[in-house]
């Protein structure tokens, strides 16, 4: 078979896969009270989930609660992988994982060419070299770029893309789904089933990189709009006296935050091109120019974060990104500024870093493809 499929089952049963997957393996009884289930309940959608194949029971395990051993349940996952693609306008970078989006393999290549089919052709054969004769379960995409629900890449910057419909272009005929999907979209999903925000209800992702996003968690939900994908975050006002980004915004987040913004005004300042590591490494011994600006980067990105947790009323942020190196060498002034933007009277903002590296945006993908399977059937 090409394809997991959970179609025909109840949401209720969805719900249950869905806390299994996250939390298991879990006893019968702490799904109940996760889920405000019955025993009689919870057994048929049990057997729901274990008549398809999905879960499984696992070894007996002492239960002090009950006095006798329980056997826990847990997702089958030796039923395949699921592949994760993050495409820029460099690389795709390709990731096979479980279905709990832990990451197994993964290939990385140069794109050459941006020509749809072009890079196609080159998906096709980095999924089955990523996959080694695996059964593929679901393949998810992610890009920078705006998606529509029906797989089209309707403006991707960074492959210079309009309008291209990339999910009916990657079908094959019998193969696996296909989860094409905003990039940042990705990340606060696997952020949010499998990451640093498991386990929390409402919580926000702020990226630095090569851009600057954003995405949110309400209601354990991600909350996915018509414009997620367009990069409203991208050109906030943070500093009137920063740098001037490209489209003319003085002080924006592109100009304060990206690593071309960052690298492009310390290069100014010292008369000659500097790689983002170099500027933190000068940032750190001392080098006034390049503490200068990083420091300025620094006040920027907790005005940002204060901004977040201000109009959502969310008190936990995962940063994440390419650049979150900025963190290790002004953390501190990060913080200030987030905490100087807060009302006193509101609660304190927990920041979490995830500094897993640029393969998260591809096992994102895969986190996207794993709930496809989960909650859409």
């Amino acid at each position: 078979m090409a394809q997991v499929t959970t179609e025909g089952l109840i949401p209720s049963a969805r719900e249950l896969a869905r806390e299994i997957l996250i939390h298991g393996p879990v006893s019968r009884a702490e799904l109940g009270r996760r889920l405000d289930l019955s025993p009689a309940s919870l057994t048929r959608l049990t057997k729901t989930l274990t008549d398809v194949g999905f879960v499984v029971e696992g070894e007996e395990v002492g239960d002090r609660s009950l006095g006798r051993p329980v056997r826990p349940l847990d997702v089958r996952l030796d039923l395949g992988v699921v592949v994760g693609v993050k495409l820029t306008g460099d690389a795709a970078t390709v990731v096979a994982t479980d279905l709990r989006a832990r990451v197994l393999r993964q290939v990385e290549r140069p794109l050459g060419d941006h020509a749809p089919d072009a890079v196609v052709a080159l998906l096709r054969d980095l999924v089955e070299e990523v996959a080694e004769g695996e059964r593929i379960l679901a393949v998810g995409v992610a890009l920078g770029g705006l998606v529509d629900d029906r797989g089209v890449v309707r403006h991707a910057p960074y492959l210079e893309w309009v309008d291209v419909p990339l999910r009916d272009l990657l079908a094959q005929p019998d193969g696996p789904r296909l989860v094409i999907e905003n990039d940042l979209l990705a990340l606060t999903r696997a952020e949010h089933w499998f990451g640093a925000g498991r386990g929390l209800r409402d919580f926000a992702v702020v990226t630095v990189g090569a851009g600057v996003g954003y995405g949110l968690v309400i209601d354990d939900r991600v909350v996915a709009r018509r414009d997620s994908g367009v990069g409203l975050a991208g050109h906030i006002p943070l500093d009137p006296e920063g740098p001037v980004c490209a489209e003319g915004h003085v002080g924006c987040s592109t100009a304060m935050l990206t690593i071309s913004g960052i690298t492009e005004e310390v290069a100014r300042r010292l008369g000659g091109p500097v790689t983002y590591a170099e500027v933190l490494s000068l940032a750190g011994d001392g080098d006034p120019e390049a503490r200068a600006v990083v420091g300025a980067s620094g006040v920027a990105l907790g005005r940002l974060l204060a901004l977040v947790a201000n109009l959502t009323s969310v008190n936990d942020i995962v940063v994440s990104g390419e650049g979150i190196g900025l963190l290790d060498v002004v953390g501190d002034v990060v913080r200030s500024a987030l905490d100087r933007d807060r009302d006193p009277l509101a609660a304190p903002v927990d920041l979490i870093a995830d500094v897993s590296g640029f393969d998260e945006w591809a096992r994102g993908a895969a986190a996207s493809a794993i709930q496809s399977i989960v909650l859409d059937g």
